[in-house]
């Protein structure tokens, strides 16, 4: 398959967005959104759907260490199902457990304390969770 998926860090002041290839199964980080107590501005999310024309949409699913849902995981869930209605396109959600711990360490060991802004660490989450998604489908 040669679909374009967009992936989604979900939080309450920033969404992380990243974008990939199913058919290379690569994803690469493009910006941070910023979040009004979770509500982005769709408009802002509107003009990357129509760039990037995406197949599928990935929201990264926030979980405690044991599996068990929190009251972000609900959320997410809910800006999940308002991407679904307000779009049309399809919405999976993926785990998304430790993922800022390794996008941190990434982005540490390739430039240092200073690569570790928020909005950076945002966006290679959501790469991170669109990375898992593929790798869990091969």
């Amino acid at each position: 398959m040669s679909r374009t998926l967009l992936g989604f860090d979900y939080g309450l002041k920033s969404i992380g967005v990243a974008v990939g290839q199913e058919i290379t199964a690569s994803a690469r980080p493009l910006t941070a959104l910023k979040a009004n107590d979770g509500v982005p501005d769709w408009n802002q999310v509107e003009r990357l759907l129509k760039e990037w024309q995406p197949a599928l949409l990935v929201v990264g699913l926030p979980l405690n260490m044991d599996g068990t849902e929190q009251d972000i995981s609900r959320r997410a869930r809910k800006f999940a199902n308002r991407l679904h209605g307000r779009f049309g396109l399809a919405v999976e959600l993926q785990d998304e457990r430790l993922t800022t711990t390794d996008a941190r360490a990434r982005l540490f060991e390739a430039g240092g304390y200073k690569a570790l802004g928020k909005d950076a660490v945002d966006a290679v989450s959501a790469q991170l969770i669109l990375e898992s998604w593929m790798e869990s489908r091969l």
